[in-house]
């Protein structure tokens, strides 16, 4: 005859399990008839005309009507005379020049932001504290200053 495959510790397993689980139901019943004594809150919810959630409906009067062809999802498409007049040429004044490196520094004389200038990117030759014009092109690390001549 064979053994039952069933042992103490399994079967004990087995009841805990099932009483967590009657424990778990007897809970979920309790909480859905307390919910059913408090009325279970607020019926429905409107918006009024400041955005804020009431449970007063609005003012027929205040109704707004609003064509859904006028609800605009995203950014608006640009048109040609919305454009802003950019010059793509800047001027600004060297910090920092390394000619043995190569690199520098250029600080741009109307946002004060610094840009990363390299020698490949020089039209004429530059030192520190020079006055120069130049383009911004985007680069490995932010934007850089190409097509630099001195002013």
């Amino acid at each position: 005859m064979a053994k039952s495959q069933q042992t103490f510790n399994k079967s004990e397993k087995e009841k805990k399990r099932l009483k967590k689980r009657e424990e778990k139901h007897k809970k979920k019943l309790a909480r859905k008839a307390a919910s059913k004594e408090r009325g279970g809150g607020i019926k429905f919810a409107y918006v009024d005309y400041n955005g804020n959630l009431t449970d007063t409906p609005p003012d027929p009067s205040q109704k707004i009507e609003i064509e859904a062809e006028d609800i605009i999802l995203g950014i608006p498409k640009k048109e040609e005379g919305d454009e802003e007049k950019f010059d793509p040429v800047r001027n600004g004044k060297v910090s920092f020049y390394d000619s043995s490196k190569g690199f520098g520094f250029i600080i741009d004389s109307v946002t004060q932001e610094k840009h990363f200038t390299h020698v490949s990117g020089l039209i004429d030759e530059i030192v520190e504290n020079d006055m120069v014009s130049f383009e911004l092109e985007k680069g490995q690390r932010g934007m850089n200053a190409v097509r630099v001549k001195k002013i």
